[in-house]
């Protein structure tokens, strides 16, 4: 079997693991996405909610790695706007941004608003609307998630002789297996900090920018994205420290 050739190579298992950890860090703004749509539903709801989106996203990975030929093909310009030819994936990409930005948004004026939903809304937001904006984000970062995947892998056949699509498929259940086992951690630290729900909203402001530019072919590497959100959060964990040493001073 190929895939245990694979583990039988040092350049086998590396390609695994760099993937694996890949994937890990391109679901994490899956996993706050998740969180923060989740966070105004009912306490029994929410792991049910989580572990629904997560399920979903594995499926809409496996299933977009199945399609892989399509996928790459996908790059063909259909129609070309003020000189930026738009294919198939950028319109994904582009929609994909575009609805990362307005649900950031609105979920940013809700809490500097304060304003909490009755248990009547948050019923209805369940029933008619939290899956669906589940499911349409999962085939965004799915999507884009793949499309890296294949762009890291090209070499990997050359190199080892083995087919690259096996490793992904194995990086993609390991990192998903990974995400179910913290995303409930994650999940409540979120909502139980304001000042990080609002860091995490804005990170998911910038993935949906970043989106937007590379649907106009427009190239900007995430790891500084991901730097600055890492140490926007190191910032507000030692603040956060700070003020519980603060008050526990003054009790």
């Amino acid at each position: 079997m190929e895939f245990f050739q694979i583990l039988g190579t040092f350049q086998g298992w590396t390609y695994l693991l760099i993937l694996t950890l890949l994937e890990i860090v391109l679901g994490i703004d899956n996993i706050i996405f998740i969180s923060i749509v989740t966070d105004n539903l009912p306490p029994e709801q929410k792991k049910k909610a989580r572990n629904t989106g997560l399920a979903l996203a594995l499926i809409v990975r496996l299933f977009l790695l199945g399609i892989v030929s399509v996928i790459i093909g996908m790059t063909t310009p259909l129609i070309t706007v003020f000189g930026f030819g738009i294919s198939v994936q950028s319109l994904v990409l582009l929609i994909g941004g575009l609805f990362l930005i307005y649900k950031s948004t609105i979920e940013m004026h809700k809490s500097v608003k304060g304003h909490e939903s009755s248990d009547q809304n948050k019923t209805k937001t369940t029933m008619s609307g939290i899956i669906t904006q589940i499911i349409f984000v999962d085939l965004i970062f799915s999507f884009d998630s793949v499309i890296t995947a294949i762009g890291m892998t090209n070499g990997i056949r050359v190199e080892t002789g083995f087919d690259p699509l096996v490793i992904i498929y194995v990086s993609v259940i390991v990192s998903m297996i990974v995400m179910f086992l913290f995303s409930g951690q994650i999940s409540s630290f979120i909502s139980n900090n304001p000042t990080i729900k609002m860091i995490a909203l804005s990170f998911l402001v910038t993935i949906g920018v970043l989106l937007i530019a590379e649907a106009f072919h427009q190239k900007i590497p995430k790891t500084y994205v991901y730097f600055a959100f890492v140490y926007s959060l190191v910032v507000e964990f030692l603040n956060i420290r700070m003020r519980r040493n603060s008050r526990n001073e003054s009790n």
